[in-house]
């Protein structure tokens, strides 16, 4: 499987999730949250709630 990047930047009083996957597509929360740790958690999250875009990643390297 290729590498799912979690990382959380400043956005207004708080920071911003961002889940970036191998192919070079990112999703970011739309919400910032207090603290580093609570956006990449979010982030973390966003990445569970959509398998279907891991078992893509997986079979896109087995294709290889």
């Amino acid at each position: 499987m290729g590498q799912v990047t979690l990382s959380a930047t400043p956005k207004g009083n708080g920071f911003q999730a961002t889940v970036t996957y191998p192919n070079g597509v990112s999703i970011s929360s739309s919400e910032a949250f207090p603290t580093q740790p609570e956006a990449i958690e979010a982030a973390a999250l966003k990445v569970l709630g959509m398998p279907e875009r891991l078992a893509d990643l997986d079979r896109s390297d087995t294709s290889d």
